[in-house]
């Protein structure tokens, strides 16, 4: 389960990050139409991965994939646009991962939900 659970968390915040930049190119540096709509389509995708996740509680899911995506946009950032992390970059990544892992992978009692019928 931690196995899948982390191939999804990458995959989401993959094809946030290229559907994002991919819009990014459409809008700010005038490329084709063809840019915006491989973006659009890339982030549906996005939304639809989170569901594969075997937790129940969105928002706790989410919570996680904002620490993904912050580690994951300073990769992209330093690979695919060029610009080197400094040391805020890195210890900023660290607290949000440390985080992530917290929230999403701390066991804790089941809490009952009431259901007003």
């Amino acid at each position: 389960m931690l196995l899948r659970s982390v191939i999804l968390f990458f995959l989401a915040g993959l094809a946030e990050i290229a559907g994002g930049y991919s819009i990014w190119i459409w809008l700010r540096e005038d490329a084709a139409l063809l840019w915006g709509v491989l973006g659009g389509v890339i982030l549906i995708i996005y939304g639809v991965i989170p569901t594969l996740q075997n937790f129940p509680d969105f928002g706790r899911i989410y919570a996680a994939y904002g620490g993904v995506f912050i580690i994951m946009s300073i990769l992209w950032g330093w690979w695919i646009a060029g610009i080197t992390p400094d040391i805020f970059d890195w210890l900023g990544t660290i607290i949000a991962l440390v985080g992530t892992a917290i929230i999403i992978w701390t066991p804790r009692k089941e809490q009952e939900r009431e259901v007003s019928e």
